[in-house]
């Protein structure tokens, strides 16, 4: 892969030959991934991938039109192509009054945080093997543990550059590597599968084979023999695993394309009380070693911590330049974009701050209710907020957790879930999205 220094003289080069090409703006994108992962099951070798590639986009302006094209190829005629091709389609193209690079002032030209993305590691297949082999033996030990869908670990490093015609030209590097189990409990017609995966950007920072293992195993095993439940109106709590996706519903519908084509949920609640006062959601483009952690946005422009939900209310909108030119007000630095098209929007690391109980605490007065651990299907509408989808977990009966529960469906409303959603205390950073222990109040379980 290209180093950082010759990422960004590759971008400026495009820059410079899309302005000769008549571009009046310009931005160039490369992206450079290197990859190595090993997968085993049943305690042989299964598989060994390396991939290398990289790849280089071109968003080329003409007034208020524009086009986008992207290539794998970087020879010398191959980058003259792409330039010409984007010229002519840039003229062709449909005018967009919002189109447009980002606020040349808002523009991250220098300094910035040292988010400590990249260890500088390049483990051997040899050494991601053992590891691989290590969290498979930890799985299948768990007792009642009877076959393995395998066991994995890969490790990765991204190179990022990101240049424009206002002068902005940075980038950075990333590494990445995770481990992960999928392992299977029971036999015949009573069997249950789960899983455990840890993902980090430093390699010292994974859990131990054995935690990963044990958990996938441990977690398959107590599926086993799960019961029925009785339809009605109970609370529900979401393991920390699956209650991220709630906070993944929230920010689709604030990012700046859903509020611009009135096509959220939440379109009249900038400022509104959401959740109750105990609720905050960070995000945090800085945190050390952090999973999506960067010190700029997609079109350069400086990210900055912030909350999304301070003491319950929506504080706004995530803003692009463009979405923020449609609604008339600044970008927020969560612009986000793949090599092809124009950019989006997405936060970075979210956290739902801990609330004051703990999980024992927060189920100690339910009588009945579930405790979810896996959710099924995409049930929501995004539009009216909607919710409903398939769930598997545990039952809740007076104040404990018993026995499992497959085969139900969990329903509501989002506004309504989020005012009545409690965190308990256990937050911990292994997502992107991170939540503790979520607690909410009278939902609708349709069972057996």
């Amino acid at each position: 892969m290209l180093s950082v220094k010759e990422a960004e003289a590759r971008a400026a080069a495009l820059i410079e030959a899309a302005r000769k090409a008549g571009a009046d703006a310009a931005d160039v994108l490369y992206v450079a991934d290197a990859s190595t992962g090993v997968q085993v099951r049943l305690g042989e070798l299964e598989d060994v991938e390396r991939s290398e590639g990289e790849e280089i986009g071109l968003r080329f302006f003409v007034g208020r039109r524009s086009a986008s094209v992207s290539s794998s190829d970087l020879s010398r005629d191959a980058l003259a192509a792409l330039v010409e091709r984007a010229a002519a389609m840039a003229r062709e193209a449909p005018e967009d009054a919002f189109a447009g690079l980002a606020p040349e002032e808002r523009l991250l030209k220098e300094g910035g945080v040292d988010v400590e993305g990249d260890d500088g590691r390049d483990p051997l297949p040899t050494e991601l093997k053992a590891l691989a082999l290590a969290i498979e033996d930890a799985a299948r030990a768990v007792e009642g543990v009877t076959n393995s869908e395998g066991a994995g670990v890969s490790a990765g490093r991204s190179v990022v550059a990101l240049a424009t015609s206002t002068g902005f030209c940075r980038g950075y590097t990333t590494s990445g590597y995770s481990g992960s189990a999928s392992v299977i409990a029971g036999q015949g017609g009573g069997m249950q599968r789960d899983d455990a995966s840890h993902s980090v950007r430093w390699f010292e920072e994974m859990d131990a084979p054995e935690t990963i293992g044990r958990k996938a195993g441990e977690r398959a095993v107590k599926r086993l023999n799960p019961g029925k439940l009785a339809s009605g109106s109970m609370p529900v709590v979401f393991d920390p695993r699956v209650g991220t996706s709630l906070i993944g519903h929230l920010l689709s519908a604030i990012g700046g394309a859903a509020i611009t084509r009135k096509t959220s949920f939440l379109l009249d609640k900038e400022g509104a009380a959401l959740f109750g006062e105990g609720v905050t959601i960070a995000d945090d483009p800085h945190r050390r070693r952090g999973l999506r952690s960067k010190p700029f946005d997609g079109e350069g422009m400086a990210t900055r911590p912030s909350n999304i939900i301070d003491a319950g209310r929506l504080t706004g909108w995530l803003l692009d330049s463009a979405s923020a030119r449609q609604l008339g007000r600044a970008p927020t630095g969560h612009s986000t974009r793949g090599i092809g098209g124009a950019p989006g929007t997405s936060a970075t690391n979210v956290d739902m701050l801990p609330g004051t109980l703990s999980p024992a605490a927060l189920i100690a007065d339910i009588k009945r209710g579930v405790y979810v651990t896996e959710l099924i299907g995409q049930g929501v509408n995004p539009v009216t907020g909607d919710y409903s989808r398939g769930a598997s977990g545990f039952i809740i009966e007076n104040g404990e957790i018993a026995g499992p529960v497959a085969e139900i469906t969990i329903a509501g409303n989002l506004i309504d879930m989020f005012r009545a959603l409690v965190p308990a205390d256990d937050l911990e950073h292994r997502r992107g999205i991170n939540v503790p222990t979520l607690r909410i109040e009278g939902m609708t379980i349709a069972g057996a």
